[in-house]
């Protein structure tokens, strides 16, 4: 006879995902605050805009280490309050406060501004892992894709309020608003601790034996599947292409379609606020179709949108269109590839989860960060070298061409659907 929470489907495991959303709604608001203010903080001391971009890419660096090494070792954690949890009540609390201490530190000299910057990235890098990890820990696997939804829609609404909200804070203080972040974390610790239980599975809650992490690295890839090495790669390309654009879009906005500087953002704004609206909803369309067949067709959706910005860029500017109508114009283009992007996002952690099972879920969480980070090192020189030899228009092509190769990869994956629906979505995916 089916349970309660079987009748009811998601929805029954809706409260659980919302409470575990909110440290990624507390990472959501320091992101946008550090990524904007982080760098003015630097060029008070640094000329070189280089070298402020190479400290920069510290988090970048630190995530490709850090995430894969604290996720498996809260795999093999064993307390009282779960796995997770005692990463998370530690390292959360702690990033708040070098958070909070952000401002204090750039007001005193530069090197108690990176040393600082150092310590707060190794935690809030650290705990990454941790938190996202907790979520598969809970919610079963037909379920992953909405619930990865409602807390990527958790995370982009953290980063509109951060800059939006917070960062109008820096008119009264400066160190106002990352003040607020920082008890906004704090809060979301004591929520996560007091209302998220973390449990054991029924049949390996005592006897289980950790897997050692390089044999279950190992056990991932050559366990008769290629499923896991072939999303790994497929994230690769997608992740390749989306952080190629990502950096330049407002160059291109101001160089190309010459909006003003103060419209510089809304590219990445429009993009982000498509994301939100569409990320639960991305999880139910692809728990109706199919993982993989909902992610492939996002793909191709996304690669046409790509090649049209430069494409309907030219057309427009031959047909005497001016800067706000190309403006709009492009942010509609935008708009479209947050919509269809975050479809990518959400669905792929979830067939990833399902390949996995609980003694090597944060192994399989950590080899996510590993390819996603390494594109996000390797994607922004080349796109930069690809504008310096052949203008803003070519990066367009890149990304789409990044895209395809990942919705080639993506065709020889045969598993990571959700389990009530594996068959059936299976065989409509091999179709595709």
């Amino acid at each position: 006879m089916a349970t309660e929470k079987q009748k009811t489907g998601f929805a029954a495991y809706m409260g659980t995902t919302f409470l575990i959303g909110f440290g990624f709604f507390t990472m959501g608001l320091m992101d946008p605050l550090y990524d904007t203010y982080v760098p003015i903080f630097l060029r008070r001391y640094v000329e070189s805009n280089a070298l402020v971009g190479a400290i920069m890419t510290l988090d970048n660096v630190l995530q490709l280490i850090l995430i894969p090494i604290i996720a498996v070792w809260s795999d093999r954690t064993r307390t009282r309050i779960g796995r997770r949890m005692p990463f998370i009540v530690v390292m959360l609390p702690v990033s708040a406060v070098l958070f909070y201490l952000l401002p204090m530190a750039a007001a005193v000299s530069l090197w108690a501004l990176i040393v600082l910057l150092f310590c707060f990235n190794i935690f809030k890098t650290s705990v990454r892992g941790p938190v996202v990890a907790l979520m598969p820990d809970t919610i079963p696997g037909d379920y992953r894709s909405e619930a990865n939804g409602v807390i990527n829609m958790m995370g982009g609404v953290g980063a509109i309020i951060g800059t939006l909200g917070l960062a109008q804070l820096m008119k009264i203080s400066e160190g106002l608003p990352f003040t607020v972040a920082g008890g906004c974390i704090i809060l979301a610790v004591v929520v996560l601790l007091l209302f998220v239980r973390e449990k054991l599975p029924e049949k390996t809650a005592a006897a289980e034996k950790p897997v050692p992490v390089f044999k279950a690295v190992k056990m991932a890839f050559t366990a008769g599947n290629s499923s896991v090495p072939r999303i790994l790669i497929a994230l690769f390309c997608w992740f390749l292409g989306y952080e190629g654009v990502k950096p330049f879009l407002g160059l291109y906005m101001v160089e190309v379609l010459g909006v003003a500087a103060s419209n510089a953002a809304l590219a990445q704004g429009i993009v982000g606020v498509a994301s939100v609206a569409f990320a639960v909803p991305v999880g139910y369309f692809a728990h109706k179709l199919g993982r993989k067949r909902y992610i492939r067709l996002c793909l191709v959706l996304v690669t046409v949108i790509l090649l049209l910005v430069p494409a309907c860029t030219i057309l427009a500017r031959s047909l005497g269109m001016g800067p706000a109508g190309l403006l709009v114009l492009c942010l509609g283009l935008l708009f479209l590839f947050g919509a269809f992007w975050i479809g990518i996002t959400v669905n792929s952690f979830p067939m990833l989860w399902q390949l996995a099972d609980f003694g090597n879920m944060g192994i399989f969480t950590g080899l996510y960060y590993t390819f996603s980070q390494s594109a996000a090192i390797v994607a922004p020189p080349i796109t930069g070298l690809i504008i310096d030899l052949g203008g803003y228009q070519g990066i367009f092509v890149f990304s789409g061409l990044c895209m395809l190769a990942a919705w080639f990869v993506m065709r020889g994956v045969s598993a990571g659907e959700a389990a009530a629906g594996e068959a059936a979505a299976g065989e409509a995916a091999k179709r595709v």
